[in-house]
């Protein structure tokens, strides 16, 4: 597992199913690659992230997070994956990638139940 399959919004994209059949990029594959031109890029919070920090970071390494316009409009959508993904980058600032990506492993979906490493 990479920090490339964690959405800049704090999605697991690993289990979606679309991505690993191929009929969705993601919001990071083949910008990289020069595949996808990152000017075209619909998503502000995606082009931000992307611009500064490359693929294998989410907004959770920016140091404006907390008074992100972008991440604010964002999170302040009423629906459940909105929380959850906004959940998802305050553990990762908490506890980092790797307790994330451990975390995340059994899920079967997007988002799911992030429990603290041990200690």
């Amino acid at each position: 597992m990479t920090r490339g399959e964690i959405g800049c919004c704090g999605a697991y994209c690993k289990t979606c199913r679309a991505l690993a059949d191929g009929t969705c990029r993601g919001c990071k594959l083949g910008y990289d690659n020069g595949e996808r031109d990152l000017a075209r890029a619909r998503c502000q919070m995606k082009f931000c992230c992307l611009t500064r920090f490359g693929s294998e970071a989410t907004c959770a390494d920016c140091a404006d997070y907390a008074s992100c316009p972008l991440l604010s409009a964002f999170y302040g959508h009423s629906s459940y994956k909105y929380r959850k993904y906004h959940e998802a980058l305050e553990f990762i600032r908490q506890h980092g990638y790797g307790a994330f990506l451990a975390a995340a492993s059994g899920w079967r979906g997007a988002y799911g139940k992030l429990v603290p490493p041990a200690g």
